[in-house]
Protein backbone atom coordinates (compact mmCIF):
# COMPACT_ATOMS: atom_id res chain seq x y z
CA UNK A 1 0.00 0.00 0.00
CA UNK A 2 1.20 3.48 -1.10
CA UNK A 3 1.72 6.04 1.70
CA UNK A 4 -0.71 8.04 0.26
CA UNK A 5 -3.23 5.59 -0.61
CA UNK A 6 -4.40 5.47 3.10
CA UNK A 7 -7.32 8.47 2.63
CA UNK A 8 -8.73 6.51 -0.10
CA UNK A 9 -8.84 3.30 1.70
CA UNK A 10 -9.98 4.86 4.99
CA UNK A 11 -13.69 4.65 4.86
CA UNK A 12 -13.53 0.62 3.53
CA UNK A 13 -11.23 0.07 6.88
CA UNK A 14 -13.69 1.64 9.17
CA UNK A 15 -16.40 -1.06 7.84
CA UNK A 16 -14.18 -3.26 9.82
CA UNK A 17 -14.46 -3.61 13.65
CA UNK A 18 -11.53 -1.59 15.08
CA UNK A 19 -9.61 -4.59 16.59
CA UNK A 20 -10.12 -6.31 13.04
CA UNK A 21 -8.65 -3.22 11.72
CA UNK A 22 -5.65 -3.13 13.47
CA UNK A 23 -5.23 -6.95 13.06
CA UNK A 24 -4.97 -6.02 9.24
CA UNK A 25 -2.67 -3.48 9.68
CA UNK A 26 0.05 -5.77 11.60
CA UNK A 27 -0.61 -8.48 9.45
CA UNK A 28 0.31 -6.87 6.33
CA UNK A 29 3.08 -5.14 7.98
CA UNK A 30 4.56 -8.87 9.14
CA UNK A 31 3.59 -10.16 5.47
CA UNK A 32 6.01 -7.03 3.96
CA UNK A 33 3.70 -5.35 2.35
CA UNK A 34 3.70 -2.42 4.14
CA UNK A 35 5.23 0.72 2.62
CA UNK A 36 8.63 2.46 3.39
CA UNK A 37 9.02 6.34 4.20
CA UNK A 38 9.78 7.81 0.74
CA UNK A 39 13.37 9.95 1.47
CA UNK A 40 15.62 9.96 5.15
CA UNK A 41 14.62 12.22 7.42
CA UNK A 42 16.46 16.04 7.44
CA UNK A 43 19.56 15.42 10.04
CA UNK A 44 18.21 18.40 11.64
CA UNK A 45 15.92 15.87 13.69
CA UNK A 46 18.25 13.78 14.51
CA UNK A 47 18.43 13.57 18.83
CA UNK A 48 21.48 12.24 20.71
CA UNK A 49 20.28 10.03 23.78
CA UNK A 50 21.54 7.58 26.61
CA UNK A 51 24.40 7.16 24.47
CA UNK A 52 22.67 6.44 20.95
CA UNK A 53 21.76 8.43 17.72
CA UNK A 54 18.20 8.45 16.55
CA UNK A 55 17.69 9.55 13.24
CA UNK A 56 14.24 11.20 14.38
CA UNK A 57 12.24 11.85 17.65
CA UNK A 58 9.31 10.94 16.19
CA UNK A 59 8.14 7.46 17.64
CA UNK A 60 5.11 5.05 18.15
CA UNK A 61 3.80 4.30 21.58
CA UNK A 62 3.05 0.93 23.25
CA UNK A 63 -0.21 -1.16 22.44
CA UNK A 64 0.00 -1.44 18.59
CA UNK A 65 3.01 -3.73 18.46
CA UNK A 66 2.10 -5.82 21.47
CA UNK A 67 4.00 -9.27 20.82
CA UNK A 68 7.09 -7.73 19.00
CA UNK A 69 5.92 -8.88 15.46
CA UNK A 70 6.15 -6.45 13.29
CA UNK A 71 9.31 -3.64 14.49
CA UNK A 72 11.36 -3.76 11.28
CA UNK A 73 8.56 -3.03 8.99
CA UNK A 74 7.78 -0.51 11.75
CA UNK A 75 11.24 1.67 11.70
CA UNK A 76 10.74 1.32 7.97
CA UNK A 77 7.68 4.17 8.08
CA UNK A 78 10.17 6.28 9.33
CA UNK A 79 9.70 6.03 13.53
CA UNK A 80 13.15 6.56 15.52
CA UNK A 81 12.21 4.63 18.24
CA UNK A 82 8.81 1.69 18.43
CA UNK A 83 7.51 0.50 21.77
CA UNK A 84 6.36 -3.02 21.98
CA UNK A 85 4.23 -4.39 24.54
CA UNK A 86 2.51 -3.72 27.30
CA UNK A 87 4.55 -7.47 28.35
CA UNK A 88 3.16 -9.49 31.09
CA UNK A 89 5.06 -12.21 32.16
CA UNK A 90 2.38 -14.74 31.93
CA UNK A 91 0.26 -14.74 28.42
CA UNK A 92 -3.35 -13.81 29.07
CA UNK A 93 -6.04 -12.85 26.73
CA UNK A 94 -6.95 -9.05 27.87
CA UNK A 95 -10.64 -7.91 28.55
CA UNK A 96 -14.21 -9.52 26.93
CA UNK A 97 -14.76 -7.55 23.36
CA UNK A 98 -15.64 -4.91 21.67
CA UNK A 99 -12.53 -3.28 24.04
CA UNK A 100 -11.50 -0.93 21.16
CA UNK A 101 -13.46 1.88 19.62
CA UNK A 102 -12.96 4.69 17.04
CA UNK A 103 -14.54 8.01 18.19
CA UNK A 104 -14.33 9.39 14.24
CA UNK A 105 -16.01 12.83 15.31
CA UNK A 106 -13.79 13.02 17.63
CA UNK A 107 -10.59 11.77 16.74
CA UNK A 108 -9.88 9.84 19.52
CA UNK A 109 -10.18 5.99 20.56
CA UNK A 110 -10.93 4.84 23.91
CA UNK A 111 -9.62 1.17 25.01
CA UNK A 112 -10.15 -1.22 27.17
CA UNK A 113 -8.04 -4.00 26.31
CA UNK A 114 -6.04 -5.12 29.83
CA UNK A 115 -3.06 -6.06 28.39
CA UNK A 116 -3.66 -8.78 25.99
CA UNK A 117 -0.22 -10.29 25.21
CA UNK A 118 1.26 -13.45 24.52
CA UNK A 119 3.91 -12.88 27.19
CA UNK A 120 7.55 -13.10 28.33
CA UNK A 121 8.65 -16.03 27.25
CA UNK A 122 6.84 -15.49 23.15
CA UNK A 123 8.36 -11.43 23.71
CA UNK A 124 11.74 -12.58 24.54
CA UNK A 125 11.75 -15.00 21.65
CA UNK A 126 11.27 -12.66 18.89
CA UNK A 127 13.01 -9.93 20.58
CA UNK A 128 16.25 -12.49 20.20
CA UNK A 129 15.69 -13.23 16.70
CA UNK A 130 15.14 -9.48 15.98
CA UNK A 131 18.62 -8.76 17.14
CA UNK A 132 19.92 -11.64 15.98
CA UNK A 133 19.08 -10.20 12.48
CA UNK A 134 21.31 -7.02 12.85
CA UNK A 135 20.62 -3.14 13.41
CA UNK A 136 17.14 -2.31 12.95
CA UNK A 137 17.28 1.82 12.58
CA UNK A 138 16.28 3.07 16.17
CA UNK A 139 15.53 2.52 19.29
CA UNK A 140 13.59 -0.39 20.05
CA UNK A 141 11.70 -0.42 23.89
CA UNK A 142 9.76 -2.82 25.85
CA UNK A 143 6.58 -1.31 27.55
CA UNK A 144 6.28 -3.99 31.00
CA UNK A 145 2.96 -4.88 32.61
CA UNK A 146 1.76 -7.11 35.50
CA UNK A 147 -0.52 -9.76 35.44
CA UNK A 148 -4.03 -9.00 36.25
CA UNK A 149 -4.19 -12.28 38.73
CA UNK A 150 -0.78 -11.62 40.34
CA UNK A 151 -1.56 -10.58 43.55
CA UNK A 152 1.83 -8.95 43.81
CA UNK A 153 3.32 -6.28 40.82
CA UNK A 154 6.67 -5.93 41.82
CA UNK A 155 7.74 -9.60 41.05
CA UNK A 156 6.03 -9.22 37.78
CA UNK A 157 7.89 -6.17 36.48
CA UNK A 158 11.25 -7.44 38.12
CA UNK A 159 10.44 -10.62 35.62
CA UNK A 160 9.96 -8.86 32.78
CA UNK A 161 12.65 -6.62 33.25
CA UNK A 162 15.42 -9.25 34.02
CA UNK A 163 14.18 -11.26 31.03
CA UNK A 164 13.37 -8.60 28.58
CA UNK A 165 16.91 -6.03 29.43
CA UNK A 166 19.12 -7.89 27.16
CA UNK A 167 17.10 -7.08 23.68
CA UNK A 168 16.07 -3.40 25.37
CA UNK A 169 17.24 -0.15 24.03
CA UNK A 170 15.14 0.74 26.83
CA UNK A 171 12.74 -0.91 29.38
CA UNK A 172 9.32 0.89 30.28
CA UNK A 173 7.39 0.47 33.77
CA UNK A 174 3.79 1.03 33.18
CA UNK A 175 1.76 1.35 35.95
CA UNK A 176 -0.51 3.96 34.32
CA UNK A 177 -3.16 1.79 32.25
CA UNK A 178 -6.81 1.92 33.38
CA UNK A 179 -7.57 -1.20 32.38
CA UNK A 180 -5.83 -3.41 34.77
CA UNK A 181 -7.77 -2.91 38.43
CA UNK A 182 -5.59 -1.85 41.18
CA UNK A 183 -2.56 -0.79 38.42
CA UNK A 184 -3.00 3.29 38.87
CA UNK A 185 -2.13 2.99 42.45
CA UNK A 186 1.21 2.05 42.25
CA UNK A 187 2.10 5.88 41.05
CA UNK A 188 1.66 6.84 45.05
CA UNK A 189 5.36 7.81 46.39
CA UNK A 190 6.12 4.82 49.28
CA UNK A 191 4.55 2.45 46.19
CA UNK A 192 6.40 3.24 43.18
CA UNK A 193 9.58 3.71 45.84
CA UNK A 194 9.65 0.02 46.65
CA UNK A 195 8.97 -0.92 42.61
CA UNK A 196 11.11 0.80 41.31
CA UNK A 197 13.90 -0.25 44.10
CA UNK A 198 12.56 -4.13 43.37
CA UNK A 199 13.63 -3.78 39.08
CA UNK A 200 16.52 -2.16 39.86
CA UNK A 201 17.46 -4.93 42.27
CA UNK A 202 16.35 -7.12 39.37
CA UNK A 203 18.50 -5.74 36.67
CA UNK A 204 21.48 -5.33 38.69
CA UNK A 205 22.35 -9.04 37.69
CA UNK A 206 21.88 -8.32 34.61
CA UNK A 207 25.22 -6.69 33.03
CA UNK A 208 24.87 -3.40 31.78
CA UNK A 209 20.77 -2.31 32.22
CA UNK A 210 19.08 -0.37 29.61
CA UNK A 211 17.19 2.55 30.31
CA UNK A 212 14.56 2.78 32.68
CA UNK A 213 11.40 5.18 32.16
CA UNK A 214 8.24 5.23 33.84
CA UNK A 215 4.71 5.46 32.00
CA UNK A 216 2.65 7.67 33.76
CA UNK A 217 -1.16 8.49 33.96
CA UNK A 218 -2.21 11.92 33.07
CA UNK A 219 -5.53 11.76 35.56
CA UNK A 220 -2.90 12.93 38.30
CA UNK A 221 -2.93 15.40 41.12
CA UNK A 222 -0.19 18.05 42.21
CA UNK A 223 0.71 15.99 44.97
CA UNK A 224 0.82 12.99 42.79
CA UNK A 225 3.09 14.93 40.05
CA UNK A 226 5.83 16.30 43.00
CA UNK A 227 5.79 12.83 44.26
CA UNK A 228 6.25 11.15 41.08
CA UNK A 229 9.50 14.00 40.26
CA UNK A 230 10.74 13.36 43.73
CA UNK A 231 10.72 9.19 43.58
CA UNK A 232 11.96 9.69 39.73
CA UNK A 233 15.10 12.08 40.42
CA UNK A 234 16.02 9.90 43.93
CA UNK A 235 16.03 6.71 42.10
CA UNK A 236 17.99 8.16 39.28
CA UNK A 237 15.44 6.55 36.70
CA UNK A 238 16.83 7.59 33.21
CA UNK A 239 13.18 9.43 31.89
CA UNK A 240 9.63 9.59 32.14
CA UNK A 241 6.84 9.09 29.87
CA UNK A 242 4.01 11.58 30.06
CA UNK A 243 1.23 10.23 29.48
CA UNK A 244 -1.23 7.21 29.36
CA UNK A 245 -4.60 7.67 28.21
CA UNK A 246 -6.83 9.27 30.71
CA UNK A 247 -9.99 8.08 32.93
CA UNK A 248 -11.53 11.35 32.40
CA UNK A 249 -14.38 12.44 29.26
CA UNK A 250 -14.26 16.09 28.13
CA UNK A 251 -17.60 17.43 27.39
CA UNK A 252 -16.76 18.09 23.96
CA UNK A 253 -16.63 14.73 23.18
CA UNK A 254 -19.93 14.02 20.25
CA UNK A 255 -19.04 10.84 19.46
CA UNK A 256 -21.70 7.80 20.43
CA UNK A 257 -18.98 5.95 22.41
CA UNK A 258 -17.83 8.02 24.29
CA UNK A 259 -19.49 6.45 27.29
CA UNK A 260 -17.86 3.41 26.74
CA UNK A 261 -15.04 2.39 29.67
CA UNK A 262 -11.33 2.38 29.17
CA UNK A 263 -8.50 5.10 28.34
CA UNK A 264 -9.41 7.74 26.09
CA UNK A 265 -6.64 8.58 23.53
CA UNK A 266 -6.15 10.58 20.72
CA UNK A 267 -6.94 14.48 19.98
CA UNK A 268 -9.25 15.57 23.19
CA UNK A 269 -5.79 14.16 25.12
CA UNK A 270 -3.51 16.82 23.99
CA UNK A 271 -3.95 19.78 25.59
CA UNK A 272 -4.25 18.09 29.17
CA UNK A 273 -1.01 15.52 28.20
CA UNK A 274 0.78 18.70 26.75
CA UNK A 275 0.10 20.76 30.61
CA UNK A 276 1.61 17.46 32.62
CA UNK A 277 4.12 17.17 30.28
CA UNK A 278 5.49 20.74 31.03
CA UNK A 279 4.73 20.51 34.93
CA UNK A 280 7.04 17.36 35.19
CA UNK A 281 9.74 19.18 32.73
CA UNK A 282 9.76 21.77 35.56
CA UNK A 283 9.57 19.53 38.59
CA UNK A 284 12.04 17.58 37.42
CA UNK A 285 14.02 20.69 36.80
CA UNK A 286 14.49 19.76 33.32
CA UNK A 287 17.05 16.58 34.41
CA UNK A 288 15.22 13.81 33.59
CA UNK A 289 14.93 12.75 29.28
CA UNK A 290 10.95 13.34 28.78
CA UNK A 291 9.05 11.32 26.22
CA UNK A 292 5.63 13.15 25.32
CA UNK A 293 2.20 11.27 24.28
CA UNK A 294 -1.30 12.38 23.76
CA UNK A 295 -2.73 13.76 20.76
CA UNK A 296 0.54 14.01 18.45
CA UNK A 297 -1.15 14.00 15.20
CA UNK A 298 1.03 16.58 13.43
CA UNK A 299 4.30 18.38 12.97
CA UNK A 300 2.92 21.03 15.28
CA UNK A 301 1.82 19.20 17.99
CA UNK A 302 5.15 17.09 18.27
CA UNK A 303 6.75 20.40 18.26
CA UNK A 304 4.82 21.53 21.22
CA UNK A 305 5.57 18.38 22.59
CA UNK A 306 8.90 19.32 22.19
CA UNK A 307 8.57 23.31 23.67
CA UNK A 308 6.82 21.86 26.61
CA UNK A 309 9.67 19.81 27.31
CA UNK A 310 10.16 16.40 25.64
CA UNK A 311 13.07 15.30 24.21
CA UNK A 312 11.40 12.39 21.79
CA UNK A 313 7.25 12.28 20.90
CA UNK A 314 5.09 9.43 20.24
CA UNK A 315 2.13 8.43 19.03
CA UNK A 316 -0.61 5.87 18.05
CA UNK A 317 -3.85 6.87 18.16
CA UNK A 318 -3.33 9.65 14.96
CA UNK A 319 -2.24 6.28 12.91
CA UNK A 320 -5.60 5.04 12.61
CA UNK A 321 -7.02 8.00 11.32
CA UNK A 322 -3.82 9.45 9.25
CA UNK A 323 -2.68 5.98 8.59
CA UNK A 324 1.47 5.01 7.69
CA UNK A 325 1.96 8.47 5.47
CA UNK A 326 1.89 10.33 8.36
CA UNK A 327 5.24 9.39 10.06
CA UNK A 328 6.91 11.13 7.21
CA UNK A 329 4.78 14.16 6.78
CA UNK A 330 5.30 14.59 10.98
CA UNK A 331 8.98 14.35 10.28
CA UNK A 332 8.75 17.42 7.00
CA UNK A 333 7.09 19.64 9.36
CA UNK A 334 8.19 19.13 12.57
CA UNK A 335 11.75 19.90 10.79
CA UNK A 336 10.14 22.92 9.01
CA UNK A 337 8.60 24.43 12.45
CA UNK A 338 12.32 23.95 14.26
CA UNK A 339 13.74 26.15 10.80
CA UNK A 340 11.18 28.36 11.27
CA UNK A 341 12.23 29.78 14.89
CA UNK A 342 15.85 29.22 14.44
CA UNK A 343 16.74 26.05 16.46
CA UNK A 344 19.95 24.08 14.83
CA UNK A 345 18.71 20.54 16.25
CA UNK A 346 15.72 19.26 18.65
CA UNK A 347 17.66 19.75 21.90
CA UNK A 348 17.72 23.14 21.68
CA UNK A 349 13.84 22.98 21.70
CA UNK A 350 13.24 20.87 24.05
CA UNK A 351 11.20 23.11 26.88
CA UNK A 352 11.81 26.28 24.88
CA UNK A 353 8.65 27.43 26.51
CA UNK A 354 10.17 27.25 29.85
CA UNK A 355 13.14 29.54 28.83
Amino acid sequence: MALDLYPLLRPLIFRLDPEQAHGLALGLLKSGLAPRAAAPDDPLLAVELWGRRLASPIGLAAGFDKNAEAIRPLFGLGFGLVEVGSVTPRPQPGNPKPRLFRLSEDRAVINRMGFNNRGLEAAAQRLAALRAGGPVGGLVGVNLGKNKDSPEAAPDYAAGATALAPFADYLVINVSSPNTPGLRALQGRDELTRLLGAVRDALSGTGTPPPLLLKIAPDLTEADCRDIAAVALDSRLDGLIVSNTTIARPASLKSRWKAEAGGLSGRPLFEPSTRLLGEMYRLTEGRLPLVGVGGVESGATAYAKIRAGASLVQLYSALVYEGPGLVGRMARELAELLKRDGFKSVAEAVGADWR
